[in-house]
């Protein structure tokens, strides 16, 4: 019976000790280590392209307003849903166009009513956009001051109808580069949360001369579900561009699934301290016969996964923004 059940669900009993009596972690957790992946991950390419949200944000019906790296912007989908981006200031006399209403698939100003869909206007000349059905994204050239590139760098995901994917989205008061960092230092995961994470090992980390393929934290760990309830999965972590952190489980159940880390600078508070939204998109995915059901469940499944992520970025968003109060406060770490 237990076998017949274990094909539809993959939970297990955990034998955990009391959270003070877990192995410490802060041997392992290398200052110098985690920088050096940090150095690495920022000095990868990524064609000029931030995450802006959600791609089941932006509706038909009406624009999205975003603010990326100080610029103003408005998404927005044309008549066959396609996503566009633009200026989010209407070239006219600067109405903003996140208030505009749609209509036949272009923006229509409510000061003048000006018609702006993505051919470009005097003043105003949208910017490319790319939809990969999961996440919104815009390239900014004159931001990134890269190569730009087609299409953002993205890494292998599900198949989207086999998968269920969902996007959480919190703001902090650091730089892209704090959250990175937050996620290339696995070892505090079992510490730091231990509502979500139990009997994590880090099994390997890339040295100071790490190649790209070798550039990886592999991970052991168990994702807790209820109580003593988890799921014990091998998953490894590693940085496509510089502002993204992906995990992808390689063994155990749901391997193949992953959770992609977006940092995208906003714009800096009042009292000039940078603003950064953390856009994280987790696409889960099993070869299970049970997990049909959660496919079928997945509006269900959405908000926990959802509410899951938030309690988790809550907290490392308060670790990400005291290391950018100690690293700029000439504190040290």
């Amino acid at each position: 019976m237990a076998v017949a059940l274990n094909r539809f669900h993959p939970l297990r009993r955990l034998r955990l000790p009391p959270w003070s009596r877990q192995q410490p972690s802060w041997a392992q957790a290398e200052p110098a280590l985690i920088d050096a992946a940090l150095q690495r991950a920022q000095a990868r390419l990524g064609g000029n392209w931030y995450v802006i949200g959600a791609s089941d944000q932006l509706r038909r019906d009406r624009p999205l307003g975003r603010t990326v790296a100080g610029i103003e912007l408005v998404a927005w989908r044309d008549s066959g849903g396609a996503a566009h981006v633009g200026p989010g200031a209407c070239p006219h006399l600067g109405a903003p166009l996140c208030r505009a209403a749609m209509a036949d698939g272009r923006l229509l100003c409510r000061w003048h009513g000006m018609a702006l869909d993505e051919r470009p206007r005097r003043g105003w000349t949208p910017y490319p956009a790319y939809d990969d059905e999961v996440l919104l994204w815009v390239r900014l050239d004159e931001v990134g001051g890269e190569t730009p590139t087609a299409a953002p760098v993205l890494p292998a995901r599900p198949p989207p109808a086999r998968g269920v994917a969902a996007v959480t989205t919190l703001l902090g008061r650091c730089e892209p580069a704090d959250v990175v960092a937050n996620r290339l230092d696995p070892w505090h995961g079992s510490w730091f949360h231990p509502y979500s994470f139990a009997r994590l090992r880090v099994r390997s980390a890339p040295g100071p001369e790490a190649t790209e393929d070798e550039d990886r934290f592999v991970v052991e760990v168990a994702y807790r579900v209820a109580g003593s309830l988890g799921v014990p999965v091998v998953a490894e972590f590693s940085c496509p561009d510089p502002r993204t952190v992906v995990m992808r489980i390689v063994e155990g159940d749901g391997a193949g699934s992953v959770v992609e880390t977006h940092a995208t600078p906003l714009e800096a508070d009042r009292d000039g301290t940078p603003r950064t939204a953390v856009v994280e998109a987790t696409i889960a995915y099993s070869d299970r016969a049970g997990f049909a059901v959660a496919r079928a469940a997945a509006p269900v499944l959405r908000p926990l996964i959802r509410r899951a992520a938030t309690r988790l970025w809550r907290d490392d968003l308060a670790y990400a923004e005291r290391r950018y109060a100690l690293r700029t406060g000439g504190r040290g770490r």
